[in-house]
């Protein structure tokens, strides 16, 4: 009767812990996918937007009508304004003017790319963004990128999906762990749907934030949730499909692993330029002395002076991405693109614009990749013989080297495209680019590594301890001076008198332990002669003897110093735990951990 008993209480408390794990996960799983629909939605508004001012701004006043990609048909019918090229030349400068009011009005944090201002947050802010940021970025790009302005959508929904994704969690009461998470999810599920990328969002909102190849891998799952509900919100609106919809490529001649090697230099050296244009001109605009909100608009018209001679490098682009893509491109407008995206990026999102930095690369590694293609397909036909697919491995390639996220911008473009045939040359190429250019980054809130994140330290500091025996110490043990346990309180003061030891551990005659006492033990009694006379060093020690041991890692040595505020602990052998090999002091143990994370930091460079 008993046993039945027993059996139908463990039976309960099973049922019991499995129904609290399923209302945990489900809890959870309702977050992400709430997060997914709200980021969705902002992908949705944000992509309405854009083609509602475009419409405006560029068809209808200044009659420049640029191809739209395949997947992503324009909502609204052209006009027939004729083309004015100089309404292309003013026109950015009006949309900086009015994005960099709204944005130093309201919400500094708001300029730029984006993205930056996500990966920070992860880091340093406790995974905090402020409830305006995805209204004042929304407006702000809104107002850069139709207007003329060079750049991308995956900044501004970066921080569209990160801060509902913030605000959500700081709603909720959460961990600064779980806002971080639930950040990062909406960064990831914001980029996975407008881009119609959901994989690809996920793994990149893992791995930006690093500059090592890292993923972190919390945030995975929970990006990847919400970035397939995003994804389907998206869709479900502007339809199914890929962004770009590219040419049956194949990968079929090992010899064109040679052109593609080649193709990964020009795409890193392109990359450095892009870089170190896009921060050289922010660096100018910084050290101008006026007012904030008026450098989006001289950035605005250098941005025009360029579109005024080369239309083909202002606004998003990626409709001649989709031409390049078909071999439809000669190869000196494919170079001028390039160089023209570069420049007008720079001019329009480093003067302090609003827009991303992702879509620019998508455009100007497809425009570089589409030039050497051509040349190559000039000059061996038999080997390159389709110039488009070094567009597909342009994209990937160049955002590899510009971005230190190699493997989900090969998953971005492979999404992009539809075209999983070359992921042999992607890799080849995102790999070399990656490997030439890790000394620069456009994302420069990237950390090298989690161990240099303060969203980790916490975490590697136990994660090093546990790596660490107590034997690679052993030749930092100090020998101390032992007590025989049947020692008179009187001879030990004698001994007291002339040591300086802090703690004293107690041996029988074969000098096996017994016993440990400090000098805090025996101050209450050193002075009293009464007591002196009658009591030997066993009645004082303490037989509770905390100890270590040489296999134990220092994460549980240092519990056992904290438990009684320790500051040295006595190691004996494995085997036989009365036998003394020394004393260890906590002062070692630290200075230990922190030249194992030196050694650390140092393989990381």
């Amino acid at each position: 009767m008993n046993h039945n008993i027993l059996n139908r209480l463990y039976n309960s408390e099973t049922i019991k812990q499995k129904t609290d794990l399923f209302t945990v996960a489900g809890k959870w799983f309702f977050y992400y996918i709430l997060i997914g629909l709200i980021a969705g939605l902002g992908s949705v508004i944000f992509h309405y937007l854009c083609q509602v001012g475009f419409h405006f701004f560029m068809d209808m006043l200044a009659g420049y009508r640029p191809p739209a990609p395949a997947g992503e048909a324009h909502l609204f019918h052209p006009s027939n304004t004729p083309l004015n090229r100089w309404m292309l030349l003013f026109m950015p400068a009006f949309g900086g003017i009015l994005s960099g009011w709204i944005v130093y009005t309201f919400a500094p944090e708001a300029e730029g790319h984006g993205t930056d201002a996500v990966i920070d947050a992860y880091h340093e802010r406790g995974g905090f963004i402020r409830g305006r940021i995805p209204f004042v970025k929304t407006l702000a790009s809104v107002l850069t990128l139709t207007t003329g302005g060079s750049g991308g959508r995956e900044g501004p929904i970066a921080q569209i999906g990160a801060g509902f994704g913030s605000f959500f969690a700081t709603k909720l009461g959460l961990s600064e762990r779980e806002r971080r998470i639930m950040l990062a999810a909406g960064m990831g599920a914001g980029i996975g749907s407008i881009f119609r990328a959901p994989l690809a969002g996920a793994l990149f909102a893992a791995e930006v934030l690093y500059r090592d190849p890292e993923f972190e891998s919390e945030v995975i799952i929970p990006a990847g949730i919400s970035s397939v509900v995003a994804y389907c919100v998206f869709c479900l609106v502007f339809g199914w499909g890929s962004l770009f919809r590219s040419g049956d490529f194949m990968f079929d001649n090992p010899l064109e692993l040679g052109p593609y090697t080649i193709l990964a230099f020009v795409l890193v050296g392109g990359g450095f330029f892009y870089i170190k244009s896009f921060y050289g001109v922010n660096r100018i605009f910084k050290s101008i002395n006026i007012p904030n909100h008026i450098k989006p608009a001289i950035g605005g018209l250098l941005t025009g002076t360029i579109g005024f001679f080369l239309p083909q490098a202002l606004a998003f682009g990626y409709g001649y991405a989709e031409m390049a893509l078909h071999n439809q491109l000669p190869t000196i407008l494919l170079v001028g693109i390039a160089f023209g995206k570069i420049l007008t990026t720079s001019f329009s999102i480093g003067s302090g614009g609003s827009g991303g930095v992702f879509g620019p690369s998508i455009v100007i590694g497809g425009a570089l990749g589409g030039a050497v293609g051509r040349m190559f397909h000039h000059i061996i036909p038999n080997i390159v013989t389709q110039p488009g697919a070094f567009v597909v491995v342009g994209m990937a390639g160049f955002f590899a080297s510009v971005s230190n996220a190699p493997i989900s911008t090969i998953i971005f473009v492979s999404e992009m495209t539809n075209s999983y045939h070359l992921l042999l040359p992607s890799l080849l190429v995102c790999s070399l680019a990656y490997v030439l250019s890790r000394p620069w980054t456009i994302y420069i809130r990237q950390v090298p590594s989690k161990i240099n994140s303060p969203a980790h330290r916490g975490d590697f500091f136990l994660d090093i301890l546990a790596g660490i025996k107590v034997r690679e110490l052993l030749p930092k043990l100090r020998k101390v001076q032992l007590v025989p346990e049947d020692m008179p309180f009187d001879n030990f003061k004698n001994l007291f008198s002339t040591s300086r030891q802090h703690y004293f551990p107690v041996v029988d005659k074969n000098n096996r332990l017994t016993g440990i006492f400090s000098i805090n033990d025996v101050r209450s009694v050193l002075f009293d002669e009464e007591i002196n006379r009658v009591i030997i060093m066993k009645d004082i020690a303490n037989r509770d003897i905390i100890f270590t041991t040489p296999s134990e890692d220092l994460n549980e040595v240092m519990k056992k110093f904290t438990v009684r505020n320790l500051q040295r602990i006595p190691v004996v052998k494995d085997d036989d735990h009365s036998a003394l090999l020394g004393m260890l002091d906590r002062r070692e143990v630290i200075e230990f951990y922190n030249q194992r994370l030196r050694e650390i930091q140092s393989q990381k460079k």
